[in-house]
């Protein structure tokens, strides 16, 4: 039986409707690229905006990695929003979403200004505007919810400040942590983030990491991480840095 042929110049079937339809897509594409609704343009100003130079100042671990959050939706957010997780980052430029203003917990409202001691209760929040002014915010690790990998507690970023996101500081010298509480926490030296409700450190782990719009980065936990002199290892080890960030990470040492 034999088969008729057509010239590849032959149009066959639908092919009017098939030219409208290419035609309608690519005026559609055309029409949101003037208005800026492209994927590519959103992640662009996206990242543009949240990782805008914001201020010379930062909260980092020993390493220099400072922590950050991270928006586990779509770039047609402006601000970083209630519910998104943690990680850490090696980016050292203050931006807003690795900058957190440290305020008052509870009913005495803390001036501008005011020194923040050793035990005392306090709040870890991120900017306004593109920062979305959320809270750091941890609970106790259940079967249904923790942290992806390490299966330790999970830590959002969340608009409701309760007692869930009460943090203190705590020395990092055992030997004294008795005599400096209540003393003025010092800028620039290593200290521990300890978790009022759960008593569990803020702790990163270099050995799990997320694949986040900004790269890979570090997990970030609730848990106190012991070595074999039971004391807080290199994971819960943190700094509140005051000036230059890469200055205050060099003057470390492993000995100190």
């Amino acid at each position: 039986m034999s088969v008729r042929t057509y010239n590849p110049s032959v149009r066959v079937g639908n092919w009017n409707e098939d030219l409208c339809l290419e035609e309608e897509q690519l005026k559609d594409f055309l029409e949101k690229k003037d208005r800026g609704e492209l994927t590519v343009q959103k992640k662009t100003n996206f990242l543009k905006t949240i990782l805008r130079n914001s201020l010379s100042v930062a909260h980092a671990d020993k390493d220099g990695g400072v922590r950050p959050c991270h928006i586990a939706r779509a770039f047609d957010a402006t601000r970083l929003e209630s519910g998104c997780g943690v990680t850490c980052s090696r980016q050292l430029t203050p931006c807003p979403r690795n900058v957190f203003v440290i305020t008052s917990y509870g009913e005495q409202e803390a001036k501008e200004g005011e020194v923040v001691c050793y035990g005392q209760p306090v709040a870890l929040v991120t900017l306004p505007d593109e920062g979305g002014q959320l809270g750091l915010h941890s609970d106790r690790a259940t079967f249904t919810k923790h942290s992806r990998f390490s299966r330790e507690q999970e830590v959002l970023l969340e608009e409701d400040i309760s007692y869930n996101s009460a943090w203190k500081f705590i020395c990092f010298s055992q030997d004294e942590r008795l005599e400096t509480e209540g003393t003025p926490v010092p800028a620039n030296t290593r200290v521990f983030l300890n978790h009022c409700k759960t008593n569990h450190n803020l702790a990163v782990h270099e050995e799990w990491t997320y694949k986040t719009p900004f790269g890979r980065e570090l997990e970030v936990t609730g848990h106190t991480h012991l070595n074999t002199h039971k004391a807080e290892d290199v994971h819960n080890h943190f700094m509140v840095v005051t000036g230059s960030l890469e200055d205050a990470v060099a003057s470390l040492s492993p000995s100190s």
